[in-house]
């Protein structure tokens, strides 16, 4: 085998162990915090289960702090700044894009069926209030 195409082969390997390492993208995260929150807020019984959210940011390889970051620009938003703090651009704007995804997905399934949809869906990170 020739020397570049080793070489190629190589770095192509060494691009593909650290892509795996990569965090997961935090638009993902975002949308699953606030699902979490809302299924809080909208279907009776259900509480947050904190420690959980950030242990998904841990596995996603988030940087440490983006569970707050997240739980705060999700609170001034859904406050109109009366709570949480104004947090960069982006992750405004994730929060936004997840709250117009959340709410249409609220329409079309209906109140109901949204919740049971996602008290599936978020097991690990809600749990019945008591």
């Amino acid at each position: 085998m020739r020397n570049g195409v080793r070489c190629t082969l190589i770095i192509a390997a060494m691009l593909a162990a650290t892509s795996s390492a990569r965090a997961e993208p935090r638009h993902t995260y975002t949308t699953m915090v606030l699902e979490a929150f809302a299924t809080k807020v909208e279907c009776p019984g259900i509480d947050v289960v904190y420690q959980d959210l950030v242990q998904k940011a841990q596995d996603m390889h988030l940087p440490d702090g983006t569970t707050e970051k997240v739980r705060k620009a999700i609170a001034y938003m859904h406050t109109g700044g009366k709570m949480g703090e104004k947090q960069d651009d982006d992750l405004m704007a994730e929060v936004a894009v997840a709250t117009q995804a959340i709410d249409m997905d609220q329409r079309r399934l209906g109140m109901t069926n949204w919740c049971e949809e996602h008290k599936k869906t978020l097991a690990g990170f809600i749990r019945p209030k008591g």
